[in-house]
């Protein structure tokens, strides 16, 4: 299996199945000298695993890392850092409905006519577990950019809506509640949603908003690895993402480029910034906001069609623990991808030209 890599210069390579012994990665590229935050790592780990809350998952995973090399006396050393997290709480039998048949929706059916095999528990390397690696990693990278904040929140569920997310600047309440969204009010109303929602055994979808502050001048490289499009790549990598936009995005298709161009201040800022802090590929000091679109999880607790391997009609219903929506764990996936990008981009930016003193990180 290919496409396992991430990254050009700061790379994670990650491994592992929902249900296998451990999964975990190998960050190469990280500089020697940065110093690691162990107990930030665990935050971020501990945003994103499941339990947390009751409209998330209920498996209980500590979900602790261990580090296996590139990180000594707190320090990274250049090396490649190797780290495992251990599976504790797996429960296959929860899957044994669906050893012979194929979920809707789901990667059973093109993982097992591409490969000719699949691992069926929790959908093995399919699995949105895989995802803890990539925090590990992005809050290293974060370490590294210490300057650059990454500010991701919920900031649609269903139909419910945040009015003009990328202006929210107190970030201060995404922790308070489960649902990771900035409005407090806004914060109930989904929270009720996603409970009525798994009452009923179905699922819901929604949206995540990252805004970047202090991106430095410089990063991205054109023609083909323009900042936003490695974001792009990076967003649409995580499990049951349907869309990417960045800046003004597709609303941005129907206005006038009189409405739509980002006007100079003499300092070199934007009065606007519908270019989303990208301009040409590459970011122009301006915050770097996007929107993130994320499908209803596909296992619903309800009689769904399906087809087993040999092709027959059959009838199944989920079974096991699983989210109810999504969103309010992918906060710190999304922050965690951003940061990959942005500490590749850094690295690389190094390697081309030299970014002023004023813009460094």
């Amino acid at each position: 299996m290919a496409g396992n890599t991430f990254g050009k210069i700061f790379k994670l390579t990650t491994f592992g199945e929902s249900h296998g012994k451990a999964i975990g990665g190998i960050i190469d590229g990280c500089p020697a000298g940065v110093s690691v935050d162990f107990d930030k790592i665990q935050y971020e780990m501990d945003r994103r695993k499941p339990g947390q809350s009751k409209i998330v998952t209920q498996r209980k995973e500590p979900d602790t890392v261990e580090f296996l090399s590139g990180i000594f006396e707190g320090i990274t050393t250049g090396t490649p850092i190797g780290f495992m997290i251990h599976n504790n709480n797996q429960k296959s039998k929860d899957y044994e409905h669906i050893k012979n048949s194929y979920r809707p929706s789901h990667a059973d059916f093109v993982y097992d006519k591409k490969y000719g095999f699949r691992d069926y528990r929790g959908g093995g390397r399919s699995s949105a577990r895989e995802t803890a690696a990539r925090v590990v990693a992005g809050s290293i990278a974060k370490q590294f950019m210490s300057g650059v904040q990454f500010n991701a929140f919920v900031s649609g569920v269903g139909e419910l809506k945040l009015k003009n997310p990328h202006l929210v600047n107190n970030f201060s309440s995404v922790e308070s509640n489960p649902v990771r969204c900035p409005d407090p009010k806004m914060a109930k109303d989904m929270e009720e949603l996603i409970r009525q929602i798994r009452k009923e055994g179905d699922t819901v979808g929604g949206m995540i908003t990252c805004v970047i502050k202090n991106v430095p001048i410089g990063l991205g490289e054109p023609v083909f690895d323009k900042l936003h499009a490695e974001l792009g790549k990076a967003m649409l990598s995580i499990n049951a993402v349907k869309g990417f936009e960045y800046g003004s995005g597709f609303e941005g298709a129907s206005w006038r480029g009189s409405k739509h161009n980002d006007l100079f201040n003499t300092d070199g800022t934007t009065k606007t910034n519908y270019s989303g802090g990208i301009q040409g590929g590459i970011s122009n000091g301006m915050d770097v906001y996007f929107n993130v679109a994320f499908k209803p999880v596909a296992t619903i607790m309800q009689d769904q069609e399906t087809i087993d391997r040999s092709g027959n009609e059959t009838i199944m219903q989920g079974k096991g623990r699983h989210d109810p929506c999504v969103v309010p764990r992918a906060v710190p996936i999304v922050e965690a991808m951003a940061s990959l990008v942005l500490a590749d981009n850094f690295l690389i930016a190094r390697t081309n030209s030299i970014i002023g003193d004023s813009n460094k990180i």
